[in-house]
């Protein structure tokens, strides 16, 4: 019985190539909902049935904002160096290399101009993919940019945080954006010029402690994580247990620091609302 006998052992085909259907096909939310990637992807990266917010980056964002998705992007190609030659289990450099062939961006933001129902509008919306959305030189650069172009042009500013706060690669190179930035952002006030900060899953750290909190109007996505401290360290160093909800978006506009809470699908609309009031508009119907 020879012709019976397994001539190799083992499972040979892959997991992958057994599947019934293909890899991607659906998401599971943290609620564990379930929901085919294209009808999620219909309804703005939201889940219809828990309302979860899915992290998105910046093409999607600008998709969304501007009209017709056309916009032209600024200081496309700057990028990070490593002044500190700093390293731990790898080098800054491989990091940054790394970085940018998984992700295809130069760094943690990406700003651009164009039209958002019919008016020209500055985007800057940070990267969470990027090295975890970190602030450092380039992104604090990036923005002050962006900043400064639509105080040149006067043309209303939108920043979209999402960050895990300062790039340690940097140190305090990283932590100096935040007096950059806000600095900047302040010339945008004495100008009168409309800021708009959306904060996203997550906004913490330097991010919050600089620019995502200097808005004209603060907004968020709903059941965003905003905080400068995550609830971990906060529980660990108070010694106290957090109280629910701690941090969310929901949390911190039930406490003052957030104008309001947008659904994703009503962001377009609701900004340029803002702004055609601010600045005595028409009020433009989307």
């Amino acid at each position: 019985m020879s012709w019976f006998k397994r001539t190799t052992k083992g499972i040979r085909t892959s997991t992958e190539d057994k599947k019934d259907t293909p890899q991607g096909l659906w998401y599971k939310s943290p609620t564990g909902k379930i929901i085919d990637t294209e009808e999620l992807a219909e309804n703005f990266y939201v889940s219809p049935e828990d309302g979860y917010h899915v992290r998105i980056g910046s093409q999607i964002y600008f998709d969304l904002l501007f009209d017709e998705g056309k916009f032209k992007e600024l200081d496309k190609k700057i990028s990070s160096k490593d002044p500190l030659q700093f390293e731990d289990s790898k080098t800054y450099k491989d990091r940054l290399s790394a970085a940018q062939k998984k992700t295809k961006l130069s760094d943690a933001v990406r700003t651009a101009v164009g039209k958002s129902n019919g008016n020209q509008l500055v985007v800057a919306c940070m990267d969470f993919a990027f090295i975890g959305g970190s602030m450092g030189s380039v992104v604090g650069e990036k923005i002050y940019r962006a900043a400064d172009y639509a105080l040149q042009k006067k043309i209303p500013l939108l920043v979209i945080s999402k960050s895990g706060g300062a790039r340690m690669m940097e140190a305090a190179l990283s932590l100096m954006q935040m007096a950059k930035t806000s600095a900047k952002l302040a010339q945008l006030a004495d100008a009168k010029i409309p800021y708009i900060s959306l904060c996203t899953d997550p906004t913490t750290g330097g991010t919050t402690a600089s620019f995502a909190m200097l808005g004209d109007i603060n907004i968020a996505e709903p059941g965003a994580l905003i905080g400068f401290a995550g609830p971990r360290v906060v529980k660990d160093t108070t010694g106290q247990d957090l109280p629910d909800g701690f941090q969310t978006s929901e949390f911190v506009l039930e406490h003052g620091f957030l104008d309001f809470i947008t659904h994703r699908k009503d962001l377009k609309r609701k900004v340029n609302l803002y702004l055609d009031l601010v600045l005595n508009r028409p009020v433009v119907k989307a």
